[in-house]
């Protein structure tokens, strides 16, 4: 695929790199985005490039011109197979956990014509800025409707557009073949591809967090333009998505990034020399993108963009639950968190589930990476980019009180980029620990695909107890497929064992591991899942009219029951009682566990799905539809 090629010289002049397929190396020259040069302040000049071979083509050489298109054309398959993931069969399976939100909120949103207040079930429910539930209400003309694909088309849309992005930075700090490598392992990490398909605001915010530091990288030469404006408004939409991490994070990594622009060395004769005026005109003198007038402008209009929905909703519905929300999900949770309280250690490992399978190659990028500032080799601005980004997402999310897996998602792009420039730059590896540990989690990853043809042998053959009743992996015929081209890709690679051929190979496992997993193992799961039928179900059973119904502990299939109004919600048996008692109440939706509570006479018509492998308390959370009348629950 990206590394079919025997020797080729990419870009020209003073930026490109020259590929030998029969060695594995690259050698590696600056691009003029890398060096961050800029003719107004003498502080941003850097030295030429130690580690670098002449350039062996012109930018005008037929070699340069025709490489340039090809990895163009890469790139752009890159973009296809990436549209071919996330928007595939997006709409196959029925929500699952937290996406039931955004489709409920949404529905009620065009059920009451108020698109200013997000309720479930007509309970306020402001956890989340407006935008993007916004967003799935502009993608149900596409889609018919508030279902599962218009919920999780605004993330699909938003993954392909950080996909591109990604590339577009790692372009102007690199070079266009780390650009699509990065973009690649970006598209291929399984908790991208995850919340590409899944309904949500996550993908959302690391995609505008992209947008806005790509814009900063292309005017870093002139901070203080009025490009400034375009970087607030970028960041106002963002956080109209999820919070305000959508200013926190580019502000984070921009005024980091231009801190420590040339290194620690730099930083400390900025802050540790001359007097308490000349360190604060340092300071501001780096961060020009933020202290000029301009900016002035920009944080008004910024202020109004984001401010706005709220005040709509205030003034509609006389409350000031959203900026409220604002404050306790962003500022109280990050202090003093009041939920999801992960120990301070917890994306130490969590980050190796969420970049899989490109995680294992991680260790030894990171430890190349810093090598190569220790030892003072280009292009250094561009890696020190690369690393803030890493390292201040990665440290952020510690520091923050609240902790849960997925949050820290925001770093991915920053950790393909890493991944990405490592393999690229080959022939510049000089950490053996590092070469060692590339080399190692690649063998995890071998180890891993020859014993995957396992899936084949059934449950029952190799797991204990209830687990061996577990359905047989689906698609079984694709699984060999993909087995026999992941294998091939493997001893391709065993054979010589380079950087290029791991980064082939890697693209191929990671391609088809995703592509297996979501598009034919999810889809095929959903035979096993019951809330959606049982919400058809219930529908059916009661001809679609709800007025009599309620629910009892649970909000249980709520998002297909589309009920007109919003349904009684019980979480007291005398006041489930009372209502039964004055005949408001004919059919309500119950926990299995929480039936044998009541005392009034019912009778159970059917409940969701259970199956031999799911334990007991999986069973007992099972919701069920229940009549009033008939004899007492045993």
């Amino acid at each position: 695929m990206m590394f079919a090629c025997e020797k080729f010289d990419f870009g020209g002049g003073a930026a490109g790199f020259s590929f030998d397929g029969s060695t594995g190396g690259i050698q590696a020259r600056p691009t003029m985005g890398a060096q961050y040069r800029s003719p107004r302040r003498a502080a941003y000049k850097i030295s030429p490039m130690a580690s670098v071979s002449p350039a062996s083509v012109t930018a005008d050489s037929p070699a340069s011109v025709t490489s340039d298109r090809q990895w163009r054309r890469v790139a752009w398959t890159v973009i296809v197979l990436a549209a071919i993931l996330f928007f595939v069969r997006l709409g196959a399976r029925a929500f699952w956990s937290s996406e039931f939100r955004w489709a409920e909120i949404s529905r009620e949103m065009v059920v009451t014509g108020n698109y200013f207040w997000p309720t479930i079930n007509g309970r306020v429910y402001y956890d989340k800025p407006l935008g993007s539930y916004w967003l799935v209400l502009l993608a149900t003309p596409l889609t018919g409707g508030v279902n599962e694909a218009a919920a999780r088309l605004p993330c699909a849309i938003a993954g392909l557009l950080a996909v591109g992005l990604l590339i577009l930075l790692a372009r102007r700090l690199y070079d266009l073949k780390t650009g699509v490598l990065a973009g690649f392992i970006l598209t291929t990490s399984f908790s991208f591809v995850f919340f590409s398909r899944h309904a949500s605001a996550d993908v959302e915010t690391l995609t505008g967090e992209l947008a806005a530091l790509l814009l900063f990288d292309h005017h870093k030469e002139r901070q203080d333009g009025w490009w400034v404006i375009w970087l607030w408004i970028i960041m106002a939409f963002t956080s109209l998505t999820k919070g305000l991490l959508g200013f926190v994070l580019p502000i984070l990594v921009i005024g980091t990034f231009t801190i420590l622009i040339d290194g620690w060395a730099g930083l400390g004769a900025g802050l540790l020399a001359g007097s308490l005026a000349a360190r604060l005109r340092w300071i501001v003198e780096r961060n020009r993108w933020f202290f000029n007038w301009k900016s002035i402008v920009a944080i008004a209009i910024a202020g109004v963009i984001y401010s706005a929905p709220f005040e709509v909703s205030s003034h509609m519905m006389g409350s000031q639950k959203g900026l409220e929300m604002v404050f306790r999900e962003n500022v109280v949770r990050f202090f003093h968190p009041f939920d999801h309280r992960g120990p301070i250690y917890l994306y130490v490992y969590v980050i190796f589930a969420l970049m899989a399978p490109w995680s294992v190659l991680l260790p030894g990028a990171l430890i190349e990476i810093h090598h190569q500032r220790d030892i003072d080799t280009e292009p250094a601005r561009s890696d020190r980019f690369a690393l803030v980004y890493f390292w201040a997402t990665f440290v952020f999310y510690t520091l923050s009180g609240s902790r849960r897996s997925y949050y820290i998602l925001p770093i991915l792009p920053a950790a393909a980029l890493i991944i990405s420039r490592v393999l690229i730059y080959q022939r510049d590896v000089a950490s053996s620990a590092a070469k060692f540990l590339i080399k190692f989690g690649y063998g995890v990853i071998a180890v891993a695909i020859a014993a995957a043809i396992a899936m084949l042998i059934p449950p029952h053959a190799i797991l204990p107890g209830k687990m061996a009743f577990l359905p047989a992996a689906p698609a079984q015929a694709t699984i060999v497929i993909f087995w026999i081209v992941s294998l091939a890709s493997v001893i391709y690679t065993i054979r010589k064992l380079t950087s290029a051929r791991i980064a082939l190979s890697m693209c191929v496992i990671a391609y088809l591991a995703m592509t297996y997993v979501f598009i034919f193992a999810m889809p095929a799961a959903e035979a096993y899942r019951g809330e959606k039928s049982f919400g058809l179900q219930v529908l059916q059973v009661l001809n679609g009219n709800t007025s009599r119904l309620g629910l009892y502990r649970t909000l249980g299939p709520l998002e297909y029951l589309n009920p007109p109004h919003p349904l009684p919600l019980f979480e007291r048996k005398a006041d489930l009682e009372a209502a039964i008692a004055k005949d408001n109440i004919r059919w309500f939706i119950v926990r299995r566990r929480d039936l044998p509570t009541l005392s009034v006479p019912t009778q159970v018509m059917f409940a969701e799905a259970s199956y031999p492998w799911e334990d007991d308390e999986n069973y007992r959370n099972k919701v069920m539809l229940v009549r009033v009348g008939g004899a007492p629950p045993s």
